[in-house]
C-alpha cells in the first residue's frame, strides 16, 4: 500500500512536471536574432494586412539596401523558422522580408474562417503588404522574390501592380501545373527504376491516371526520396522538430502552421483550374526565373515553355545545375552572389 501511494505521488509529480513544460512550450516568447548594426534590422511582429494579423519577418544589416519581400510555397509552408539560416549572407546586402500568409503559420487564427481562401484574396494581401513595407523602409520599390506556389501569387501580383516592384523572381517557378506534375511523375519514376525499386515503380504507375487527369499531384514523399525536392540540404519545409527549436516559433505556433494545412487542397485545387499561362502572358517588369535542375515538384521544363510564352522588355532563365527544389539554399552562396551581381548597383 505504502509502496503505491508513493507510485502515485510520483506518477503526479512527473504529470505536473510534463504539464509545466508543455505549458512553457506552447507559451513561449518567440523573437529572431539581433543583427548588430547602428542602421541594422531585426524585428518579428504582426501587423494588420488587409483585415487581419499577418506575421512578418523583417532581417537586414543596412536599411538602405535594397528591400526583398519574400513570398513562400507550399500552400500554408511558412519560411519564417529557416529563413534566418539560409539567408544569412544575403542580409548582407539586402534587407528581407518574409511573412506567413493568412491561414499559415503564425498568421493562421483559430477564430478565421480560411475555407473560402484563394489566391485573389492572397495576392490582394501581398499587395497591401508591399505598400506597408514599401512605406515602413521609405522605398519607391521593391524586389519581389516567390517560391514554389509563392510564385503564383507572386506572378500575378507582379501582373496586376508592375508599379511596385523593381523586379520579379520566380524560384521554383510554377506554369502549368498539369503539365508540371506530370513531369514530376516521370522523373521519381525514372529514378525509381534506376534504383531498382520495383514496388515503388509499380505504385506511381499506379496512380499515374489520376495525375495525367489533372487530378492529383506526383506524392511529394516519393518525389523527396528520389531527389526531386532536396539535394544538398535536408528538407526544410514540414520539418517539425526544427520548426519547434526555431527561435520565431513556440509550440502553439506550431499548432497554427499544421492548422494551416487544411488550406493546401483548396489553393492547390485553384492552381490546377487556373493555370498561370492562361492569367499572365506578359509582365511590365523584368522578371527572372531561377529553377533548380532536379526539381521535381514545379518541373523546370514546365517553367521554361512559360518563360518562353510570357512578354516581357526583360527577362532571364537561370538554371542551378546541383539543385532540386530550393537553389536559394541549396546553393546558397550561388544564388547570393547572382543577387549582388545582378541588383547592387
Amino acid at each position: 500500500m505504502k509502496n503505491l501511494k508513493r507510485f502515485i505521488k510520483y506518477v503526479g509529480y512527473v504529470g505536473v512536471f510534463i504539464i509545466i513544460i508543455l505549458v512553457i512550450a506552447l507559451f513561449r516568447p518567440t523573437w529572431t536574432s539581433n543583427i548588430k548594426g547602428d542602421n541594422s534590422i531585426s524585428v518579428l511582429e504582426q501587423v494588420e494586412i488587409n483585415g487581419t494579423k499577418q506575421q512578418i519577418m523583417i532581417r537586414g544589416r543596412d536599411l538602405n539596401n535594397p528591400v526583398i519581400i519574400s513570398v513562400h510555397g507550399g500552400p500554408a509552408c511558412s519560411e519564417i523558422p529557416y529563413a534566418a539560416k539560409y539567408e544569412d549572407l544575403l542580409e548582407k546586402d539586402f534587407t528581407i522580408v518574409n511573412y506567413d500568409q493568412r491561414g499559415s503559420g503564425k498568421s493562421y487564427h483559430f477564430n478565421e474562417d480560411y475555407s473560402n481562401l484563394t489566391a485573389d484574396v492572397l495576392v490582394d494581401d501581398l499587395l497591401e503588404l508591399t505598400d506597408y513595407i514599401s512605406k515602413r523602409l521609405g522605398k519607391e520599390k521593391v524586389i519581389l522574390l516567390s517560391h514554389s506556389y509563392g510564385t503564383y501569387l507572386g506572378t500575378m501580383a507582379a501582373y496586376k501592380a508592375p508599379e511596385k516592384y523593381e523586379t520579379y523572381i520566380g524560384i521554383g517557378q510554377l506554369g502549368n501545373m498539369q503539365e508540371s506534375e506530370i513531369d514530376n511523375l516521370n522523373y521519381t519514376i525514372s529514378e525509381a527504376k534506376k534504383a531498382g525499386n520495383t514496388e515503388d515503380v509499380k505504385y506511381l504507375e499506379g496512380i499515374a491516371e489520376n495525375i495525367y487527369k489533372g487530378e492529383a499531384v506526383a506524392p511529394r514523399d516519393y518525389v523527396g526520396k528520389y531527389g526531386g525536392a532536396t539535394r544538398l540540404i535536408n528538407m526544410p519545409d514540414g520539418n517539425i522538430l526544427g520548426i519547434l527549436l526555431s527561435r520565431e516559433y513556440n509550440l502553439l505556433d506550431l499548432i497554427r502552421y499544421t492548422s494551416g494545412f487544411k488550406t493546401q487542397a483548396q489553393l492547390v485545387k485553384e492552381v490546377f483550374d487556373k493555370p498561370l499561362p492562361k492569367i499572365v502572358t506578359k509582365l511590365d517588369l523584368p522578371f527572372y526565373f531561377v529553377m533548380g535542375k532536379y526539381d521535381a515538384m514545379t518541373s523546370s521544363n514546365a517553367a521554361k515553355k512559360y518563360f518562353d510564352r510570357i512578354e516581357a522588355d526583360q527577362k532571364e532563365f537561370i538554371s542551378f545545375e546541383e539543385s532540386a527544389h530550393y537553389p536559394q539554399f541549396e546553393e546558397k552562396e550561388k544564388f547570393y552572389k547572382w543577387m549582388c551581381d545582378t541588383f547592387i548597383k
